[in-house]
């Protein structure tokens, strides 16, 4: 005689996917409630360092108006900002070597680098994270359109080992500088 076992309840397939996804509903509903809690303070924590970084760049005592441009023909510019006789401020989000570079640059009235200030980066701990060092930005300080690194034949010194990311900022400088005089 044969006999026959018979599976009782639901299928086990069917099953895990119901626990599978009750667990994801919890953790989605748990992060979206802590995203609820905290998404005006790091939006206030962001406004903080871009402010930060526009007065780094070019200090104004009167503020930052925003201006229009051309963003067909400044795609990677997310932002270009008044700041009275003293020059522009321009805000760019561009490619590094590991990921998106945002960036304000201050541009004086006579289209020179006056500051360059990282807001945010993807790069590389120790190697293109240097990026955001004293000493490599205060290198673009002074520079003026067709700024490039040595190894380019300019005058910024790239960070050894972080060619792709130091080009990438003098590249944004440029672009910046380039963004003023559109202008007119």
């Amino acid at each position: 005689m044969t006999e026959t076992k018979k599976t009782r309840g639901m299928n086990p397939i069917v099953r895990l996917a119901l626990i599978l996804f009750a667990v994801s509903a919890i953790t989605s509903g748990v992060l979206g409630l802590v995203n609820g809690f905290t998404a005006d303070r790091i939006a206030e924590q962001q406004r903080l360092k871009t402010e930060a970084a526009y007065n780094a760049v070019l200090p104004s005592e009167s503020g930052y108006t925003e201006v229009a441009f051309d963003a067909e023909a400044f795609p990677t510019v997310d932002k270009l900002s008044s700041a009275g006789d003293a020059g522009w401020v321009v805000e760019l989000t561009f490619s590094g070597a590991q990921g998106s570079i945002t960036a304000a640059f201050g541009v004086s009235s006579d289209f020179v680098i006056t500051g360059a200030s990282v807001i945010d980066h993807a790069e590389t701990s120790g190697l293109g994270a240097k990026i955001t060092e004293p000493d490599f930005l205060e290198s673009l300080v002074g520079q003026s359109e067709g700024m490039a690194v040595t190894k380019d034949g300019g005058t910024v010194d790239a960070i050894t080992a972080a060619t792709i990311s130091s080009r990438a900022m003098a590249n944004a400088g440029n672009t910046a500088i380039a963004a003023c005089r559109a202008l007119g």
